[in-house]
């Protein structure tokens, strides 16, 4: 496997998780949506936000936009509808960002400012996008814990999931008989 295709297979997987994180989501009551749950965000919403915030952060740095980053707890859509829209938006630029990866550019070096400490770090891009689908991930573990603790049950995010599902990763089903 090519290294740019690891990170095609990241981003379809990423986009898929969000899928049934939202799907989730929307089956909650509001009030249970945007209970305070002592989460490190709080709330299944402000959770759900904050993967967007990183992934607005991280997509500024990636493509070299100099636009104004948001905090890092940041509501940036209150309404549950317009969240999944941003998310859906995200979802496919993310998608669409991997899709011109080579092998030169995820060696190349890029460089960004930190928020929390601020300074300039300069790295190649693929250990950044190693980071990138892990706190994706990492936040979407705190989700699922939320989702379970709200209604009892979560939605499946298993990276092998995605990759029998979708045959991506190499994964090939076959069907055993029962004797």
């Amino acid at each position: 496997m090519k290294i740019e295709d690891r990170y095609r297979d990241l981003a379809a997987y990423n986009a898929w998780a969000n899928r049934r994180l939202y799907d989730a989501a929307a089956a909650l009551p509001d009030a249970a949506y945007r209970s305070e749950e002592g989460a490190f965000f709080g709330s299944l919403h402000r959770t759900m936000n904050h993967i967007l915030v990183g992934d607005t952060i991280w997509m500024a740095r990636f493509t070299g936009e100099d636009t104004p980053l948001p905090a890092l707890d940041a509501v940036l859509h209150d309404d549950a509808a317009a969240l999944r829209a941003a998310r859906e938006a995200m979802d496919a630029r993310i998608v669409a960002f991997v899709e011109g990866l080579d092998e030169a550019a995820l060696a190349g070096g890029f460089s960004y400012r930190t928020i929390l400490n601020p300074s300039l770090v300069t790295q190649p891009l693929a250990p950044a996008l190693d980071h990138f689908f892990n706190h994706q991930t990492h936040h979407r573990g705190q989700a699922h814990a939320l989702l379970t603790r709200l209604s009892g049950t979560a939605p499946s995010f298993d990276l092998i999931n995605f990759q029998r599902e979708s045959g991506r990763g190499g994964a090939v089903i076959t069907p055993l008989g029962l004797a």
